[in-house]
Parts: C-alpha cells; sequence; structure tokens
C-alpha cells in the first residue's frame, strides 16, 4: 500500500504551527520568543533566501527547544531540504561548537539560516538590555561561531 502524498505546509502555516509550539516562551532579554523567530525568518528572507530556507528558519529552535520532537519533524509536510536544514541547526547535548559548525557546513541551506540567527541573537539592541557578563558571554559566543562559520563579523 502507497502513502497518498500529502499537501506540504505553507509558510504561513509553518509560522503558525512555530508560534503555537513556542507559545509562552520568551528570551533572554524577556520578549516573546515568536519575535526571534520572526526577525530570524526576515533574516532569511532579507538574503535571498528559499521558501525551504524561510520555513526551516520558523523552526530552526523548535526541536532544540523541546518545543516539536523529532518525531514531528520527521512526519511533517515539509521538504526533505526544510527538515534537514533544521536537523543541521539543531545544537545537541555536549557537542562541540566545531562540529555544530561542520554539520551547518556541510548542509546545503543551513548557514544562511545560521547567519540569520546570529545576526538576530547578536544585534546590540537585543544585547544591551542584559547584564553585562551575559552580554559578554553571548558577543564572544556568537563571534566564535561567526568564525567557525566563516562569516563575517558584520551583524
Amino acid at each position: 500500500m502507497t502513502e497518498t502524498p500529502r499537501t506540504p505546509l505553507t509558510l504561513a502555516q509553518v509560522e503558525a504551527t512555530a508560534r503555537a509550539a513556542h507559545a509562552g516562551q520568551t528570551d533572554k532579554a524577556g520578549r516573546p520568543y515568536a519575535e526571534h523567530l520572526r526577525a530570524v525568518a526576515e533574516g532569511v528572507r532579507e538574503r535571498g533566501g528559499d521558501e525551504d530556507q524561510i520555513a526551516a528558519a520558523w523552526l530552526h529552535d523548535a526541536v532544540e527547544d523541546d518545543a516539536l520532537s523529532p518525531q514531528w519533524l520527521r512526519e511533517a509536510a515539509l521538504s526533505s531540504r526544510t527538515k534537514d536544514i533544521v536537523l543541521a541547526v539543531t545544537k545537541r547535548a555536549g557537542e562541540p561548537p566545531e562540529a555544530y559548525a561542520a554539520r551547518i557546513l556541510a548542509t546545503p541551506g543551513a548557514a544562511l539560516v545560521k547567519e540569520a540567527d546570529l545576526a538576530h541573537n547578536a544585534d546590540p539592541a537585543r544585547l544591551a538590555i542584559l547584564y553585562e557578563a551575559t552580554r559578554m558571554r553571548l558577543t564572544e559566543k556568537y563571534a566564535r561561531m561567526r568564525a567557525l562559520l566563516g562569516q563575517s563579523d558584520a551583524v
């Protein structure tokens, strides 16, 4: 018995799913987490990303944050490319940054999503709200990841 192909989720459906999955979550500055997801998706769009990459941007933290399960991602009506990008940018417990960066670089389309994510995370206006020690730690962390990915320091 063959499975009937499902209609892929639209970007609006992916956005709604991501917003619902992260409902009630906030970022380090106390802002609704969906604002970060929107900013990353817009960053991907502005950098010339395609629909697969924009969908992955909406979902880029969903599995890592346990907002959606790996099983949900496997079974979702998404392109295999979108799923691959989401998995590539999903940090794994105990994983060295070098291995994380290597996986991103080895996955077509993932570096652009991570670039947009880092750009928003490192936005000076967002970082300015944080305690100095946290701001310094995160600034160094984001700069190191950009270097591992071969991305410029420009945000």
